[in-house]
């Protein structure tokens, strides 16, 4: 059984598998879709949406000190600040009246090397190129 078990661990070690969480997370943002596996996609849409909720709370306009408590939160798990510069000022605006369910997967198909299943995770309420 697996009770009290927390996240996935994608056959890496702590330090990869934290660091493929992270450049999969930037990739999201910067991106607004990428495609990936089904395991890699699970472990990283949840920690999306709370990164898209933390940012939604730092706008809060009448205690700006959360805002700021917020981005450095928010740069400490992305480690990237054009990520976090996008995520506070172009999508915690656009989902401010969302009340959650920030990304959706959409299976594409089987990777031709190894038949992985492979889907496509993407930002809902995105604007079409």
């Amino acid at each position: 059984m697996r009770h009290r078990i927390a996240g996935k661990k994608l056959n890496r070690n702590k330090d990869q598998r934290k660091s493929l969480r992270r450049n999969l997370m930037n990739e999201l943002i910067r991106h607004e879709r990428i495609q990936t596996t089904r395991a890699k996609a699970e472990a990283i849409q949840g920690e999306a949406e709370k990164l898209i909720t933390l940012a939604k709370r730092g706008l809060a306009h009448e205690q700006p000190e959360r805002g700021v408590h917020a981005r450095r939160i928010a740069l400490a798990r992305l480690n990237n600040r054009d990520s976090v510069q996008k995520l506070f000022d172009v999508l915690a605006p656009r989902y401010e009246n969302r009340p959650g369910g920030y990304t959706r997967t959409l299976k594409v198909g089987l990777r031709n090397g190894d038949r992985a299943e492979m889907v496509l995770i993407e930002l809902v309420d995105r604007p079409e190129e």
